[in-house]
């Protein structure tokens, strides 16, 4: 009897089970792809619940009623909980919720700090690097910015872009123009206009006050000048594969000797080593210094201060990529991104979750639902005018908190397609440099590996090399000075970190 009544009961669980199948496959057909693009991974019409943790930059960011929210939940058919974490204490939130256990199913991951990559090892988040193709804004990542932002190769965040090729010459375009040159495309023709700020009166008030170029203590524009050269963004890679740091380079020294050149003939600010990068712009908004090797967008903010203090100078300020030596044409990339949005395992537990989560991702890239994270909704919280972008939110608090944060989901892939205010000219050119930059900035081929001597040593070997590289320049110490530097820097735990690096590289291949 007891035999007989399970078989019944087993036939029963069969019965529903494939009913339960066949429902299942019904709903997806009808479901469908309610909200645009890829719906890998929605096997049914129900919204899956989301938990996002992204940082805020605002006292009141965006409630659970807010209108945007609400359209955003809607065009990714997700329910959504953000939490919103203050920037001004984002380190020490992510590490207590790292700690606890309970990790929202999307993560924004400020760093690879050292908790991130050992909660990595402990399994803590998805690998997604494998799933990226099926998608079609997750596939468009640039190759060089997915190394970046890696573990090893290994891609455990979908990464926020930022430009990848920013950097580049501000020069002020009023000098250029009172002196008669062209702007330089080679370093020769870099060198000269430097020369020529310096010597030439470009400002014509008749004084011996100008000079070529203002550099601060912050070392980024001799790393970004050394790629202009041929040296490498890092580390290296010679014929045999093995990699080797960039200081160690063939052309390094004929960098450093450019760089003190323009030292000693007193074409760069004496007190370069001293001065304090929140002042790096003053220089050249004040009409002293003539270039500045910075990020390309501060051209901007730097003519617009020139012309909030002198109207009439309307276009003093112009911008140039890189300029061309023997090596070529050559520039130094940034990261190409500000964090990552990981995909936990504690609350993604299936593959099929997984998907959920990465179509998700995919369709924040999308350009209705950035311009909902980044504008808000047309009529509410913007307007078109004449065909022109205009905010509604700027002059008022209470529509600004509907809006305000939701951008820190955005990941700009293939590119930003939010609205954007109405552009000037140098703005513009800015924009199109950033862009031909991607075809001449330097990659680092160990920009994804995690070195454990790194993490222990990593600012000490960094500025034995920096201190030998400002010492050099301003001429306290000579080329046998800098090569006692390097055996300095091997005895530290160089020599351990270039043979554990190039284990990695080997590893990678």
């Amino acid at each position: 009897m007891k035999a007989k009544w399970f078989r019944y009961v087993i036939l029963a669980f069969l019965v529903v089970g494939i009913l339960l199948v066949a429902g299942c496959s019904d709903d997806s057909e009808t479901a469908g792809n309610d909200s645009g693009g890829d719906s890998d991974g929605e096997s049914s019409g129900e919204k899956m619940n989301l938990r996002v943790f992204v940082p805020t930059f605002s006292t009141e960011p965006p409630t659970d009623d807010s209108p945007v929210l609400k359209k955003i939940e809607e065009y990714t058919n997700k329910d959504i909980t953000m939490e919103w974490v203050p920037n001004s204490n984002l380190e020490d939130k992510f590490n207590i919720t790292l700690s606890s256990g309970d990790l929202p199913h999307v993560m924004y991951v400020p760093s690879k700090s050292p908790s991130f990559i050992s909660a990595v090892e402990d399994g803590a988040f998805w690998e997604i690097g494998p799933y990226l193709e099926d998608y079609p804004n997750l596939s468009q990542a640039n190759d060089i910015i997915l190394n970046n932002s890696s573990i090893n190769g290994k891609v455990y965040g979908m990464y926020r872009a930022r430009d990848l090729g920013r950097n580049g010459v501000i020069i002020r375009k009023d000098w250029l123009e009172n002196l008669g040159l062209e702007e330089p495309k080679t370093i020769d023709e870099f060198y000269n206009m430097l020369k020529a700020f310096t010597e030439e009166d470009p400002d014509g008030n008749g004084q011996d006050d100008t000079y070529g170029m203002v550099v601060s203590k912050y070392e980024g524009p001799w790393d970004v000048m050394q790629t202009w050269f041929g040296v490498p963004n890092k580390w290296g890679e010679d014929e045999n594969g093995e990699l080797y740091p960039a200081f160690m380079d063939d052309n390094y020294m004929e960098a450093l000797n450019f760089f003190k050149k323009l030292y000693d003939e007193g074409l760069v600010n004496e007190d370069f080593a001293v001065m304090d990068p929140a002042q790096w712009s003053e220089p050249v908004v004040a009409g002293e210094a003539g270039v500045q090797v910075n990020v390309l967008d501060e051209g901007h903010r730097i003519q617009e201060k020139i012309v909030d203090a002198n109207p009439d100078n309307a276009d003093p300020i112009t911008v140039i990529k890189s300029v061309e030596t023997e090596a070529g044409l050559n520039n130094l990339p940034t990261s190409g991104y500000s964090g990552m949005l990981a995909v936990s395992k504690t609350s993604v537990k299936s593959e099929e979750e997984l998907k959920q989560v990465l179509d998700f991702l995919d369709k924040m890239n999308d350009e209705e639902a950035q311009i909902l994270a980044e504008n808000g909704i047309e009529g509410q919280h913007y307007e078109i005018v004449d065909g022109k972008y205009e905010s509604k939110i700027t002059d008022d608090a209470a529509l600004k908190a509907e809006v305000d944060g939701f951008n820190q989901m955005l990941m700009y892939l293939p590119e930003p397609k939010s609205l954007k205010a109405e552009s000037t000219p140098l703005r513009e050119l800015e924009e199109t440099l950033k862009v031909e930059n991607e075809d001449i900035v330097v990659a680092n081929p160990a920009e994804s590996y995690i070195s454990e001597v790194y993490s222990k040593k990593g600012q000490q070997l960094d500025n034995i090399i920096i201190d030998a590289r400002i010492k050099y320049i301003v001429g306290q110490i000579d080329e046998a000075g800098l090569e006692e530097a390097v055996e300095r820097w091997k005895s530290s735990g160089g020599t351990e970190y270039m043979e554990e690096i190039n284990q990695l590289h080997q590893d990678a291949q």
